[in-house]
């Protein structure tokens, strides 16, 4: 079964990620790509992506006279998309497991980040 794990965060998070020594951020992408190489090893990964900044999103909401109706960019919002992870697991606990170990990714001075993570089931065919 294939599922997304969501990775949200907020403005101030990720402020705060851009203000950690660089030996923090290190250790802790260091923790997330073995976490990767785990997942091809056991044949588990499918993709992972971060995202750009909310700063350059923005909210279509269909089209008027051929052109995409949008509505502006979202600095402000309080929580948002930081990116995703796809896996390919038997069950639903063994995705959450897998989330599990992402969101306590050290920060700094070691202390797990704790990053909220959306664990979703893709839909079936039939909308199951």
């Amino acid at each position: 079964m294939k599922y997304i794990l969501l990775m949200s965060g907020t403005k101030a998070g990720v402020a705060g990620y851009h203000n950690w020594a660089q030996s923090d951020r290190d250790i802790h992408m260091q923790t997330l790509s073995s976490i990767v190489k785990e997942l091809v090893e056991s044949g588990e990964f499918v993709a992972t992506q971060g995202l750009a900044e909310p700063k350059e999103a923005r909210l279509v909401t269909g089209e008027k006279n051929g052109l995409p109706v949008t509505d502006g960019i979202f600095p402000e919002t309080k929580e948002f998309l930081l990116g995703y992870w796809i896996v390919d697991v038997a069950t639903p606990e063994r995705a959450c497991a897998i989330a599990g170990r992402i969101a306590a990714a050290p920060g700094p001075g070691g202390i797990p980040t704790n990053m909220p993570i959306e664990v979703r089931r893709f839909a079936e065919r039939g909308g199951q």
